[in-house]
């Protein structure tokens, strides 16, 4: 390129890197995402071209120089019928593409890696199963398949990464998810989408795709020394549920251990799965979800826990697989550390205290 000028040539770079028509293709599904896109761009332009060649030709034909008299042109069954069926099945063949790419995009694999994403004005929160927090970034492997599981904590906002070709909605009160698996380490842009209010437009972020040996090293020097569910368990025994929901004959509350992804009959005869979103609703809405055979006793915690408080109560019993460590918070004040080497976890509750009332008010909690 001797023939421009060095300074032109690095504007030239730079502008076509940074003001690309279309982001890099950083994640499994954009390559898919993008093939359908050009095919629908392919097919209006191809109408496009026919309707305009049409039109001209038309005009010249048909104009009133050559044909002062109009003409009763009858109609043709065999035209109509192409002009019809041949759109009919390019849009027939846009919407079933379309439908497997959505499909995937939102059924994410057994084995994905979850991520907490709390939106709001105007920031952007992740929260790691580890108990690594971050603001406006976020940390991932490449080659590994992460699934968010999104919620605003005060409007609506939208967590969109264009390189990965994924958007989902942040809907306060209700979680929302998306998958991706990234496939080129380097950072990438993270932008909401849904106007939300006067900042707007700073409600930007990153997220960092990382070698799986780099994101381990992440891991290790951003850990806050709790994982969510010992931060959740915590929460839980600092709440006395344990009074509750212990396993024992007597108690009552249902058992959590091994509750997560279980099929669960209510009071009103229907069946549910609990997932993390029926698990946020029974914290927070816990007459709208008895379960069949137990009264309606637990109090809501609408509005006395945050939603990172919510978070870590859903990881805790997700990973609740029996009821050892539930009875072990029932006999002592202190919480017996996950593993040897990590200090223990101090519950609020006074030594004394009669099960399932707090401190501060009295209140029977579950």
């Amino acid at each position: 390129m001797s023939h421009i000028s060095e300074v032109l040539w690095q504007f030239l770079v730079k502008w076509l890197t940074d003001f690309a028509l279309f982001p890099p293709e950083a994640s499994k599904i954009a390559p898919q995402m993008d093939a359908l896109y050009f095919f629908m761009v392919l097919v209006s332009l191809i109408g496009l071209t026919i309707v305009v060649l049409l039109i001209t030709s038309f005009s010249v034909l048909y104009r009133k120089r050559r044909h002062p008299v109009a003409v009763q042109i009858e109609g043709s069954t065999l035209l109509e019928a192409t002009w019809t069926i041949i759109p009919l099945g390019l849009f027939l063949i846009m919407f079933v593409w379309g439908s497997i790419i959505y499909f995937r995009i939102y059924t994410p694999p057994a084995n994905a890696m979850n991520i907490y994403v709390v939106g709001k004005q105007w920031m952007w929160k992740a929260e790691h199963p580890g108990g690594q927090h971050e603001i406006n970034s976020l940390h991932v492997p490449a080659g590994r398949a992460i699934q968010l599981t999104i919620i605003s904590q005060d409007v609506f906002h939208s967590f969109s990464i264009p390189a990965f070709r994924v958007k989902r909605e942040a809907i306060p009160g209700r979680y929302t998810n998306v998958w991706f698996e990234p496939t080129t380490p380097g950072t990438y842009h993270l932008f909401c989408t849904q106007y939300c209010g006067t900042n707007h437009s700073a409600m930007i972020g990153q997220v960092v795709v990382q070698t799986p040996d780099d994101y381990q090293a992440w891991l290790a020097s951003s850990t806050s020394g709790m994982s969510l569910a010992q931060n959740g368990e915590r929460l839980f025994a600092s709440l006395s549920c344990n009074a509750c929901h212990n396993g024992r004959p007597d108690s009552r509350g249902p058992s959590l251990a091994n509750v997560f992804g279980a099929k669960l009959t209510l009071a009103n005869g229907s069946a549910v799965t609990a997932d993390e979103a029926y698990l946020r609703e029974a914290i927070l809405n816990p007459s709208d979800h008895v379960t069949q055979g137990f009264a309606p006793i637990m109090p809501t915690y609408q509005g006395q826990i945050s939603e990172d408080g919510v978070i870590a109560l859903v990881e805790y019993i997700k990973n609740l697989n029996s009821n050892y460590r539930v009875e072990q918070t029932l006999t002592t004040t202190n919480l017996l550390p996950e593993n040897e080497g990590k200090g223990p976890i101090v519950a609020q509750k006074p030594a004394g205290q009669p099960a399932g009332r707090t401190p501060s008010d009295g209140t029977v909690k579950p």
